[in-house]
């Protein structure tokens, strides 16, 4: 595994390369992102904000998205993977913050795992895109390149497990980015297939060929 000032390298050349970049999905308050956030499941960014530049339009705030009604819901996200399912949830997410917090997305993990839809992930993601803080989503790409990048060895395998040796391992400074530097890189460059070796910034730390 990475040695301190292998890891501090590493994240100085992200800070280099991809900066204190935000989430790429688009919205227009902190509800439109949750719901975003929702959407992104097992969906591209790019899709989600494709689905809903016409939704946030007519409806970003919990009040106006319940008036819209499960099956007006739907019609806007159809073009998303399990868009029945999240449009319930988008529902029932919306009930609640009117019913229990007046409207008003929460600020806390706890509080935002009550709302349909988002787990410890989402709410991570929320509480730093949003608030700043230095939480860490933790999806599939950062699953897969804490290993390849040798962040950590093959005994984290689940997300809780990696998102409290990232808080370990990574300075306080980097804390609030090392979720975007990860998701970013894995998108663009270190894809799961047919990754991007010829345009690799990172090469001299990637463990691929040990596998």
């Amino acid at each position: 595994m990475l040695k301190k000032s292998e890891i501090l390298e590493m994240l100085e050349i992200f800070d280099e390369k991809i900066g204190q970049r935000k989430s790429e999905l688009n919205y227009k308050n902190p509800y439109t992102f949750a719901v975003a956030v929702l959407l992104s499941a097992q969906a591209t960014d790019k899709s989600v904000n494709i689905a809903t530049a016409e939704l946030f339009e007519i409806a970003d705030n919990p009040k106006t998205m319940l008036s819209l009604g499960l099956d007006e819901i739907k019609k806007y996200i159809r073009t998303i993977g399990l868009f029945n399912s999240k449009a319930k949830h988008i529902m029932e997410m919306s009930q609640t913050l009117v019913e229990k917090f007046d409207g008003i997305l929460p600020k806390t993990r706890d509080e935002l795992m009550q709302l349909s839809g988002i787990g410890r992930k989402s709410a991570n993601v929320i509480l730093n895109e949003l608030y700043g803080l230095p939480t860490i989503g933790v999806d599939t790409h950062v699953l897969r390149l804490v290993k390849r990048l040798g962040l950590m060895g093959d005994e984290f395998n689940t997300p809780e497990e990696v998102e409290s040796e990232l808080e370990r391992i990574i300075p306080e400074k980097y804390k609030p980015f090392i979720s975007n530097y990860l998701v970013l890189f894995g998108r663009y460059i270190c894809k799961a297939k047919n990754p991007d070796c010829a345009n690799c910034y990172l090469k001299k730390f990637c463990k691929i060929k040990k596998i």
